[in-house]
Parts: structure tokens; C-alpha cells; sequence
């Protein structure tokens, strides 16, 4: 009979109890994903992508950017989310007319009734919530736009000397119509940079408008049942955060994003010829954290390159400047990003033999 230290055998026993945490954990994601699906699903019909990629975003602490004409239900997804999520949702019609304050809050003078004192008083704006819809984010000016996306950066307010926190979880989801471009300032890559996501929503299919006209023209209203808490959001997050990545996933993230840029040596010629700026550091840790949560919500403690692939459009494809031979040719960003997706594995196979080789 072998003997085993006290002290090896009580690491053991808490190495053994904290793999169950995770495991539990794993679990817990798992569940709370299908079931979220399962109450979204009773209201938005179709749509599967936009609500994973959602769901994603969210689990990874970040914002999205979602693009599509009127009428596509994208507000009705995030009043949905809200409401099964028992959080705390606003949202802001951006015009050209909006103040930063109108978003942020301002200090308001008021008189003490008892002893007849003036005092500044912080007047919280719509920021000040769990999920915010920041409806048209391209119709204010920059000036507006980029209080937002300081908030959205910082997850804090600043009016005057005092800094506010905003509550958390606080998660932005950005709309703007791809079709009237009249009156709009389109926000710079600077700032689109600050969302993990450019999420695309499309026309539904025949069959799925056609269960969207007989849901919506009748008088039923779905029963949505809660499924997560704020505080149970905020647990989930910090799983996602201790998923391990392998060192070749972590190469292929790098070799992708770095791939997007057409100065860099190991830029495809299709890139060099199509894009004339390409995506920074933060898509690479975007492209990492997308995956965990999507390892996660399909039960598993590990990132494999199929999960970078996964989030590789929504993450890239507003990171990406196509040049003016690209769009006469019709090269679309995401067209770019299909043909390195192509590319890449080839070269990360021939990498990824090399560091087995050692």
C-alpha cells in the first residue's frame, strides 16, 4: 500500500473539488443558454445567429453593433432579453439634436426645503441601466456619440469632479439603418473598435415570415418566464474568463487578425490588394473571448479553432477598410474575411506541426 502525504492528498482533494466547480459551472452556462433560447424563441421567430451572438457578447462583458433595416424586430430582442434577464432596460432615439447630458445625466441646482440651501444635485441619465438600446447610434453627432462610448469603455460617468458608477451588468446594444445614410455621421474605426460586435440581421426566411405574420396579427401574448438575475450574469462572466485556450488557438487568433493587415509581411496578396487598414490588437482578444463563451454554451471547457472561426465575421468585419478597387469589384468585408478563413488554416497546420515537432 502506497503511502500519500497529508498535505499531496488534500491538494488533490481541492484540485478534484474545484474541477467539479467548473464542471458545475459548465453546466450551469449550458442550462441557462437553452433556456434562454427556449423564452427569446417564443417571441423573435428566426433570427438564431443574431441571438447567439448576442448571448456571447453578453457573456463576455461587451457591447454590439447591430445593423439592419426597420422592422427586423431589433428592439423587440432587447426589450425580450430584459425582461427574461430581470434587468433594468432603457433606450435612447438618438437625434441630431441630442446633448451628451441628455445620455449621461447632468447636475441639476435644487433648494434645501428646510434650510433654504441651493445645492448641485446629479441627475441620473438613461446610461444609467443594465441594457441599453442606443437606437440609431449614427444620427447624433460625434460629440454625443463619444459620451456614449467613453460610458461604454469606462462603465462609469463623469460630471464635473464626481465619478458615477454605472450598474452592473451594463451591456449597450447600438443599432443603425444601412440603408438611410442622409443626415447620419457614421462612426470612426476608433470607435467602432469599442464594440466587441457588428452584428448583421436579415430578412427572415418564407417560412419564418410566415409564422411572424400569424404570431404577431393575433391576440396571444407570450408568457416569458425569468431565467437569469443580474447577479447570476456577473458569476457566469467571470466563468467564462477561466476557460483554457491551447497555444495553437491562441496562434491562429493572432495569425488571423494579423492577416487583416495589409503592411504586415504575412498579409495575403487578396488582402493587400482589398484592404487598406486592418484590425488591431483588440479583435485577437475579442476573437479569445468570443470563443470561450461559445466553448461554454455548447458544454465544453475547451477553445478549439472552429469556436475563432465562429466569431471571426461579427468580430472582424467592422474592423476591416476595404479600398475603392475592393468595393467596385465587390468585395465586401466579409468577403475578405471568407477567403482568409481559407487561408489561414493552411499555414496554422504547418505551424502547429512545428511546436509538436518542438
Amino acid at each position: 500500500m502506497t503511502f500519500i502525504p497529508a498535505d499531496e492528498e488534500q491538494a488533490a482533494d481541492e484540485e478534484g473539488a474545484a474541477r467539479e466547480r467548473e464542471l458545475a459551472a459548465i453546466r450551469g452556462l449550458a442550462n441557462a443558454y437553452a433556456r434562454l433560447r427556449t423564452e427569446i424563441g417564443k417571441v423573435i421567430i428566426g433570427q438564431a445567429e443574431v441571438v447567439d451572438q448576442l448571448l456571447i457578447a453578453m457573456f463576455c462583458r461587451s457591447h454590439c453593433l447591430l445593423m439592419g433595416v426597420p422592422g427586423l424586430a431589433k428592439t423587440l430582442l432587447v426589450s425580450t432579453v430584459s425582461k427574461i434577464l430581470r434587468l433594468s432596460y432603457r433606450r435612447i432615439q438618438f437625434t441630431p439634436d441630442l446633448m451628451p447630458s441628455d445620455i449621461t445625466g447632468t447636475d441639476v441646482l435644487q433648494e434645501d426645503p428646510e434650510s433654504g440651501r441651493r445645492l448641485f444635485q446629479f441627475m441620473q441619465g438613461p446610461i444609467f441601466t443594465n441594457i441599453l438600446l442606443a437606437d440609431e447610434i449614427n444620427r447624433t453627432p460625434p460629440k454625443t456619440q463619444a459620451a456614449l462610448l467613453e460610458a461604454m469603455q469606462e462603465r462609469h460617468v463623469t460630471v464635473g469632479s464626481n465619478t458615477y458608477r454605472l450598474p452592473m451588468p451594463f451591456f449597450v446594444l447600438a443599432t443603425q439603418n444601412p440603408i438611410e445614410q442622409e443626415g447620419t455621421y457614421p462612426l470612426p474605426e476608433a470607435q467602432l473598435d469599442r464594440f466587441m460586435f457588428n452584428i448583421i440581421v436579415r430578412y427572415p426566411t418564407s417560412p419564418e415570415e410566415l409564422r411572424i405574420l400569424k404570431q404577431t396579427t393575433g391576440g396571444e401574448e407570450p408568457q416569458l418566464n425569468v431565467t437569469l438575475t443580474g447577479k447570476q450574469i456577473l458569476a457566469l462572466q467571470e466563468v467564462v474568463r477561466k476557460v483554457p485556450v491551447a497555444e495553437h488557438v491562441f496562434v491562429y487568433a493572432r495569425d488571423l487578425v494579423r492577416a487583416t493587415r495589409p503592411k504586415e509581411p504575412e498579409a495575403p496578396k487578396f488582402v493587400k490588394d482589398y484592404v487598406s487598414w486592418g484590425a488591431g490588437p483588440r479583435a485577437g482578444q475579442y476573437l479569445i473571448l468570443g470563443a470561450k463563451a461559445r466553448a461554454l454554451l455548447e458544454g465544453r471547457f475547451h477553445v478549439t479553432t472552429d469556436d475563432i472561426k465562429a466569431v471571426a465575421h461579427p468580430v472582424l468585419r467592422h474592423r476591416l477598410v476595404t479600398t475603392f478597387a475592393a468595393q467596385s469589384e465587390g468585395y465586401t468585408p466579409d468577403r475578405v474575411i471568407d477567403l482568409l478563413l481559407e487561408k489561414i488554416p493552411i499555414e496554422l497546420n504547418q505551424r502547429a506541426e512545428k511546436l509538436a515537432r518542438g
